[in-house]
């Protein structure tokens, strides 16, 4: 059995859609941060996405655990031309509404479509699990990265998943086992 550990970044505190853009985590609650790393498996491997959100946020909660590379394919939606931009601020509202409504194939320009997300946060995972069959994992990532995750987990829908709340600095443990995915916790506040 692998399990997953998937955290959070801290806050950025931006009020517009963050996807590839590097913005710093806030992670001044250091009483947050302790629970978390004290809640999290001691003998769990760390990986991040390469947004320095996430590999600060993995910096403060490794501890003595051993560190993977950073690994891109665990970075956030590619928003394209919506970065950054709030949802009143995107012209196209029939495109913008569909891309949250009817999660798929539908994308921001020169975004990426949710299955696209799906499939390379999926291609992480399995390099992940190949190269350390058994072990546990926390990775630290994004929003829209763990509910990738926990769709499979549920087997739901992407509208589904979305409902789901996925708060900074949580935990989302799911396991493998029997050949899929099964959610044992999600935005779990330690």
């Amino acid at each position: 059995m692998s399990r997953f550990f998937w955290v959070r970044h801290g806050p950025t505190h931006a009020k517009t859609m963050v996807g590839w853009s590097d913005l710093p985590a806030d992670l001044s609650d250091t009483a947050q941060v302790e629970r978390l790393a004290g809640h999290l498996p001691q003998n769990a491997l760390v990986i991040s996405s390469d947004l320095s959100r996430a590999r600060a946020t993995a910096d403060a909660i490794q501890g003595q655990r051993d560190r993977l590379a950073h690994d891109m394919d665990l970075r956030e939606i590619h928003f394209g031309n919506w970065e950054l931009k709030r949802f009143d601020e995107i012209e196209d509202e029939a495109l913008i509404r569909n891309f949250w409504d009817n999660p798929g194939d539908v994308r921001p320009p020169n975004g990426e479509s949710w299955h696209e997300v799906s499939a390379r946060v999926d291609r992480a995972v399995a390099r992940v699990m190949a190269a350390h069959p058994g072990r546990d994992i926390i990775a630290v990532a994004h929003f829209g990265v763990i509910l990738t995750q926990v769709q499979q987990a549920l087997q739901i829908g992407a509208y589904e998943a979305f409902a789901h709340r996925i708060e900074n600095l949580s935990v989302t443990e799911l396991h493998w086992q029997g050949g899929r995915w099964h959610a044992k916790g999600i935005n779990h506040l330690p």
